[in-house]
């Protein structure tokens, strides 16, 4: 499947599920703990080198993803919340586009009235069964392993990821 990437002004992302595993680790004094993977981080420096802004929207409220955001230098982040779609439009408003100029990668039902309404949507290979059939992008990758990079870079195309490749 083709994208048209010049409609594209946005990326936004879940992050449990689709950055991390998904899981909910604690040390034994109750510190969570969650592992990124780094092959994400250059989906954020590809959707920056091309100048689209990428959002965070999640249900967690962690200091976690608050750092992970502050590292990669993450456009927009909100954290705790329980309506991504009512977020999505308040930033789409902000911005001055429409939903249909967004491309939306998530993994669970928190997530699916954003895929349902976002121009482009996507999912890592182990998001559930409602998730994966509603979405244009069914990764190869499952969440916690460059799903994210994977979702850019299918949205973005080869000819375009050359194209960054060849300025190095």
């Amino acid at each position: 499947m083709k994208f048209d990437i010049s409609r594209i002004k946005l990326v936004i992302t879940d992050i449990d599920g689709v950055w991390t595993d998904g899981g909910m680790y604690y040390d034994q004094t109750g510190n969570e703990l969650k592992k990124f993977n780094t092959a994400d981080s250059f989906g954020v420096i590809l959707c920056h080198y091309f100048h689209i802004p990428v959002a965070i929207i999640t249900g967690e409220k962690t200091e976690i993803v608050k750092r992970r955001a502050e590292k990669l230098n993450i456009d927009y982040l909100f954290d705790g919340v329980s309506n991504k779609l009512e977020i999505a439009q308040e930033l789409c408003q902000k911005l001055n586009i429409s939903l249909q100029q967004i491309a939306f990668i998530g993994d669970d039902i928190g997530d699916y009235r954003l895929l349902k309404s976002a121009g482009i949507s996507g999912a890592p290979k182990n998001a559930t069964n409602e998730i994966t059939k509603i979405v244009d992008i069914r990764c190869k990758k499952q969440g916690g392993d460059g799903a994210f990079r994977e979702f850019v870079e299918k949205i973005l195309g080869k000819k375009i990821i050359q194209q960054f490749f060849k300025t190095l």
